[in-house]
Parts: structure tokens; sequence; C-alpha cells
């Protein structure tokens, strides 16, 4: 293991510290492809690398993931009076994930979390780091707490297993503590709630992980054998991400998103912890309210060999009248011939897709709340409908848990 305290930076820098192009040092390796961020999408053989992600051997190079510490003795209390997240009393290697909400309550920074006694470690992605720095930065105000962006001295590598006992991997040890994330979405946390089947949920045997290293060993670990220690790309991990309906910021998060939408209050919202900005409306759209939007899971049909992109449009697979390119004369021979086709009825939008080694082609995607949870659906890629049959994360009931009654409009006739 890599000892690491308050340090400078190296030279070898990712894109969020320099702004430059970065490169990660897995790039060496043959096969690698990038995947535009500069870590790689895939090495040649992406099923593959499924196979040996999912049977926990492989790694995952998220190098141009960021890395922020919180050091000071009210770093726990203050991120606590912050975030949606209980992690006042977050013991010493224990790990967690928090949010970081507007006033309205929507989404706008996802956090996964490790104490070590010390020092909290801020693990995001890369494009959230230097906007949450300069936020917490300005929150400090008279607190005894520092932040710091460690991304250009620190490394992010994901897994299915604990790297902490292998020696071929240097960990990153503070005060005596491995600093490794253990993704929680396995279980309901404490305080929190799921929409969806608990019992049933695919999380359950998700055993994900992010593990940080020093960046100076990160050379040295790409330069590993790859039959001594394999590497899968992103894709592996997206796709085995969406089997477990697992959100991320980075692509489950628009401008309107709340946490209830995606059930991330599964694992990162604690319902019975004190006030913090957002607050409000996660009590009141969990007690009183519904979410507008829910998250599905989309089992694809490959035929076609068409994936959609993110955003594709999400629409109901048979509308009321007429198929998809149909014109008024074709559903009705009288009708006017030079009517133009039907629009497809647009219900939400595809926020994740890849290609599953077991499952095919599948998505996650965010709906209106009111879409039918038995509606058959489809997906718009490229002038191309494609089939998709929906499997329900977010209920069409989620909210409303306190039972309130509806009470009748002031005024309102009774007929």
């Amino acid at each position: 293991m890599t000892d690491t305290s308050a340090g400078g930076a190296t030279d070898a820098t990712t894109a969020s510290s320099t702004g430059s192009a970065y490169r990660s040092p897995f790039a060496a390796r043959d096969g690698f492809v990038d995947d535009g961020t500069g870590v790689a999408a895939h090495y040649g053989e992406l099923i593959r690398e499924q196979r040996l992600l999912s049977q926990g051997t492989a790694v995952v190079d998220l190098s141009n993931r960021g890395v922020l510490t919180v050091s000071g003795p009210d770093r726990l209390s203050w991120l606590n009076s912050l975030t949606s997240q209980s992690v006042g009393r977050l013991a010493p290697g224990e790990s967690t994930e928090t949010l970081l909400l507007d006033a309205n309550g929507r989404l706008e920074h996802a956090v996964r979390l490790v104490d070590d006694g010390e020092t909290a470690w801020l693990l995001v992605d890369g494009d959230e780091t230097e906007p949450l720095r300069s936020w917490l930065d300005r929150m400090r105000f008279m607190l005894r707490v520092e932040v710091v962006d460690r991304t250009s001295d620190m490394a992010t590598v994901g897994s299915m297993h604990d790297l902490s006992a292998d020696a071929r991997v240097p960990v990153l040890t503070s005060n005596d503590v491995a600093i490794a994330w253990v993704d929680p979405w396995h279980e309901v946390a404490v305080g929190g709630h799921s929409y969806a089947d608990s019992e049933s949920h695919p999380g359950r045997q998700w055993s994900y992980r992010e593990t940080l290293v020093a960046r100076d060993d990160l050379a040295a670990l790409a330069g590993s054998p790859a039959a001594d220690l394999p590497a899968a790309g992103t894709l592996a991990l997206e796709a085995l991400r969406i089997e477990a309906w697992r959100p991320r910021l980075t692509t489950e998060v628009d401008e309107r998103s709340i946490p209830h939408e995606l059930d991330w209050m599964r694992s990162a919202v604690h319902l019975a912890k004190g006030c913090y900005r957002g607050q409000e409306t996660v009590a009141k759209v969990h007690n009183i309210g519904h979410p507008p939007r829910r998250l599905v899971m989309l089992h694809l049909d490959g035929s076609d060999g068409v994936l959609p992109e993110h955003g594709a449009a999400v629409v109901l697979a048979s509308p009321p009248t007429g198929a998809f390119g149909q014109t008024a004369a074709d559903a009705d021979p009288g009708a006017d011939p030079d009517a133009q086709p039907r629009s497809p009825s647009v219900v939400g939008h595809v926020t994740s897709v890849a290609l599953h080694h077991e499952l095919g082609p599948v998505a996650l995607a965010l709906v209106k709340r009111t879409t039918p949870e038995t509606a058959a659906l489809a997906v718009v890629a490229d002038d191309i409908v494609v089939a998709a049959s929906q499997e329900v994360i977010v209920p069409s009931s989620a909210g409303a848990a306190a039972g309130v009654p509806r009470l009748p409009r002031l005024g309102a006739v009774r007929r």
C-alpha cells in the first residue's frame, strides 16, 4: 500500500486539473480505445471484459475522475449540514454516498465519500470536480475545514472485488486506512428508502467499489501483464451498472432531476436527518407527492443492430390510431391523402445504454410518471424505431408515503 499526506501535484495531471487533454497510462495496453476522456472505453474484447469484471478479476481505469479532500475537525458536521446523507458520525474507513441539491431539491452533485478519521475523501465524476470544489470553498465561512483538489496526485480504479489485499495494486492509505469506497447500492441505507422491490432488486448483487492509488503508481499498475491484472473498459462497467439499476450523475441527471425519480433515496438520502438545502422538496415529494418522472430499464430489440444514443426519445410503441410513419390516409382511406405522417407520443428519453454480455442491448430511461407500467415502448434511434420492453424500477405509485388523503378543492361541487 502507498501512504499519503497532503502533497503537491505530479507531472501526470488530469484534464480536470489542467484543462489539457488527458491520456491514461493504460493507453499503452493492447487494444486500447479511448472513450473520449482519456481512459479506455474497451480494449478490443468488450464481452470478455464484462465477464472478467463481473467475476471480480478485472479492474477499470477511472483515472479521469476527480478526487477532493476535506480536512479539519469540523469536516463531517459541515458536510452533514450541506448534503442529503447523514455523515456526521461516519467512522474511519466507512463508505457512504451523499447528494448536493439546490433549493428546489434538484440534483447538483453526487459524492462518493469515505473518511479516514482525519480527512474526508470525496470521489466525483471528472466534470464535477472544480465546480464542487469551488462551491464547497465558498461555504466554509468560519469553520475549521480545508478543501483541496487532489485529482492531480490521486487516481481512481474501479473493481467488483476488494483490491486492498491485492499485492499487485498499490492501494493508497491515509491515517492507516485504505482509501477504498464501497458502493452502498447493494442495500437500502439506514434512513433511506427504495421505491423498487428490494427483494428482487438486481442491485443486491452489486459489489462495486472505487479504490485510490497514487498517480505516480498508475503507470506501473497499467504496465502489469494483462494476464496477471486484466483491465476492462468503461463500457463494461456501464453495462453492469445498467443491469444493477444504478444511477449516475453524469448520465441520468438533467436540470430537472430529483432523487426520487432515480430511486437514489435508496443509498444517498437520509429521510430523518436535520436540515439541508433541498430537504423540503425531498420530504414533500416522498410523503405527500409523486415524482414527475420515473426510471425504467429497457430491454431493446437488437435485430437492427442499433444502439440508441444518450438522449434518444422514448415513445409509446402503439399510438391510439395508426402506426409510426403512417399517414392519415393509411389509417383511414377516406382521410386527406396529403396529411403528414403521425408523430409518435414521446414519453421520455434514454439516459444510459449498453450491450450487456448476457442481457443483450439494455438501457436506462426516464419516462413520465403517467406512462403505463405495462405499456410497450420504443426508442427512436437515427430514424429507426427500436422496440423496447420496460422493467419498472420506480413505480408510478412512488411517493405519497404518508398516506394523506386528498381533500376536495374549496368550492368544488360533488355530483
